[in-house]
Order: structure tokens, then sequence, then C-alpha cells
């Protein structure tokens, strides 16, 4: 599980990072990344769409993106906010792919900027 602090969790900033991030696709996910300061944590947001399938399947597919972030929460800058949106078809996904996709997409979001 994700600290209280680690997670993005008021709507304004899942707006800002979506509007104002920069944008990193992958084949199962999209990812948008903001640099808001080396003060401030590194926070993660998931969304996760009806596109996505029924409520046990979202709720798996959050579960599984938010310990892929716990994973890779020591890699990523302090300051960053990424807000993850799974795509449809992500539900099929193996662990290790996904742990791949979402490492290299944050590393490319961070590195653009």
């Amino acid at each position: 599980m994700l600290a209280r602090a680690n997670r993005v969790t008021r709507p304004d900033d899942f707006r800002l990072a979506v509007r104002r991030g920069r944008r990193v696709s992958t084949p199962n996910a999209m990812l948008h990344v903001v640099d808001r300061g080396a003060e401030n944590p590194t926070r993660f947001g998931f969304i996760v769409a009806k596109s996505v399938g029924g409520a046990v399947t979202r709720n798996l597919v959050r579960r599984r993106l938010r310990a892929v972030c716990r994973d890779i929460l020591s890699t990523v800058p302090v300051g960053a906010d990424v807000v993850i949106r799974a795509l449809p078809g992500s539900e099929g996904v193996d662990w290790a792919t996904l742990h791949t996709e979402i490492a290299i997409g944050i590393d490319r979001g961070v590195k653009r900027g």
C-alpha cells in the first residue's frame, strides 16, 4: 500500500496532472507526469474507467498499479506527481510487463522535462 503522502487524492491535483503534465503513452496505460518541486513528496494517482471492466476488474487493476508504484517509488525523482490512466486491456497483462511499462514510462516522462 502506498502511504497517504504518496497518493494524489485531491481532484484539483488530478486535473493539473492530466491537463498540464507531460504525457507518456504505453500499450496499457497513459501516464501524466508533473514536477511540483523538490520540497514535495512523490505522489501517484490512478484513473481506471469503466471501459477497463466491471468493479472487481477495475479494483484489481488499481491494486496492481499501486503495487507497481510502491516498488518503483524510490527510483522516481522527489516532487513528481504521476497520474496513471489504465487503458482497456490492461487487466489481462502479466505483472512483469505492467511493471516494465510503467517504470519505463515514468522514466521517459521525467527525463523529457
